[in-house]
């Protein structure tokens, strides 16, 4: 299995003086994974991105992208990744639609007919045709994070990162979000990294969770494991999972079940007991 991205013992010192260490678990990325990193405010993940994009140079440490230390080799890595800010305002720069999308491909100096297959194709998978001719700045919240998505894969990126990619949208918009990064990975075989705060969202978007605090990586593992263990997510102050307290409730009303991921996993193992009891 090939390794993407790997952090070890990072340190960084910003110049108010406020400084983020990771140390301990190092922090590695496999071709083709999906990657969530959790944490509340303050914990890290965006440091840790920023390095990754090459945005941030390490004051300790090191930081490798496909085998490059990105913030030195900036140019040659931005052609291999995508990016979702979270305050997507900040990376729409075209006037239209249709010219941010075209931004990157004609810099990378792709020909105006090849550019137009590639609007046509990410438009049309992140459902914003409709919106070729608009000003970017007059969309709504959900459109601006589609735009900002398809401009993020309009070149196939082999490796897209995004920072809390589902914050203020509603449920609709999540999921249409999380049923394209799953599309992304699955047929064009993007690896994911995703910062987010939210728990019941990792079943559907992660192979790999990394929970931060303060800097530090206290977990690395599947999402079930994670879930298992409550007293790290306690700790991290990030509250435990619905799924979680589901099966706390039931458990001390004499019902156990094996902890499910999703709602359809607890139906299912409810609908067991219930016929079994029947």
């Amino acid at each position: 299995m090939e390794t993407i991205v790997k952090v070890n013992c990072l340190k960084h010192t910003y110049p108010d003086k406020t400084t983020v260490h990771f140390c301990g678990l190092d922090f590695q990325v496999n071709r083709g994974e999906r990657v969530a990193v959790i944490g509340g405010n303050g914990s890290g993940k965006t440091t840790l991105l920023l390095h990754v994009m090459g945005l941030l140079r390490p004051t300790q440490g090191e930081v490798e992208i496909f085998g490059l230390k990105p913030y030195q080799n900036f140019h040659q890595v931005r052609k291999r990744l995508g990016v979702v800010f979270q305050n997507v305002e900040e990376q729409i720069i075209g006037p239209t639609v249709e010219e941010d999308l075209s931004f990157t491909p004609r810099n990378d100096g792709y020909s105006s007919p090849e550019i137009e297959k590639m609007l046509e194709e990410i438009m049309a998978r992140c459902s914003i045709t409709h919106l070729r001719k608009k000003v970017p700045h007059y969309l709504s919240g959900g459109e601006k994070r589609r735009v900002a998505l398809a401009g993020a894969m309009v070149s196939k990126p082999e490796l897209l990162l995004m920072d809390e990619p589902f914050s203020g949208l509603d449920p609709q918009n999540k999921g249409d979000l999380i049923e394209l990064l799953n599309f992304f990975n699955k047929e064009y075989g993007t690896t994911l990294v995703i910062t987010t705060h939210d728990l019941n969202l990792l079943p559907e978007i992660a192979d790999t969770v990394y929970l931060l605090l303060s800097g530090q990586i206290l977990f690395r593992g599947e999402v079930k494991e994670l879930f298992q263990r409550e007293d790290l997510l306690l700790s991290a102050h990030m509250g435990s999972p619905l799924l979680v307290n589901l099966c706390r409730e039931l458990k001390e009303r004499g019902i156990a079940i094996p902890l499910p991921l999703n709602p359809r996993e607890a139906a299912e193992e409810i609908s067991n007991l219930f016929h079994q009891g029947r």
